[in-house]
């Protein structure tokens, strides 16, 4: 199974607002930078997007790292909240709907197909692959608002 890493951040300028996202795909010291956005979106929703887009465009089933600097995508993964949400049709402990469900359903789908492991990572500190993803992110936003 091919070993691959895969880093990710979203960005939001406003809260709903202009929103991109970056990732970087790394396999065997090759890099390919993806990027893109959407005219009104959130944070969360970039930074899961941003996983959900690297992990699309691998062709086969494979080993991968993902770094995130994003806690809620990260926890949702390594703290067991998916497997709750998909337990109660979606819905919170509180009974709320869960935010973004379609794209942690999507997120899910894909994490089936591959063997994945999640890692935190500090964001806008010293990961240079974090940094870049965070410039993709930024400038998907530039484009987006002409």
């Amino acid at each position: 199974m091919k070993k691959v890493e895969l880093y990710t951040d979203g960005a939001c300028s406003g809260n709903p607002g202009a929103g991109g996202y970056g990732a970087i795909l790394i396999y065997k010291g090759i890099e390919r930078e993806i990027s893109g956005g959407e005219v009104s979106t959130t944070n969360n929703r970039m930074e899961i997007f941003a996983v959900i887009a690297g992990l699309e465009c691998l062709k086969e089933s494979c080993e991968v790292t993902v770094y995130s600097d994003s806690a809620y995508t990260v926890n949702a993964f390594t703290e067991g909240w998916i497997y709750g949400w998909m337990k109660n049709s979606w819905k919170k402990a509180d009974g709320k709907p869960v935010a973004n469900s379609e794209l942690w359903q999507r997120l899910y789908d894909l994490t089936q197909k591959h063997k994945i492991k999640f890692v935190k990572v500090k964001g806008h500190a010293d990961n240079e692959y974090n940094n870049r993803c965070d410039e993709l992110a930024r400038s998907a936003i530039i484009k987006i608002n002409g």
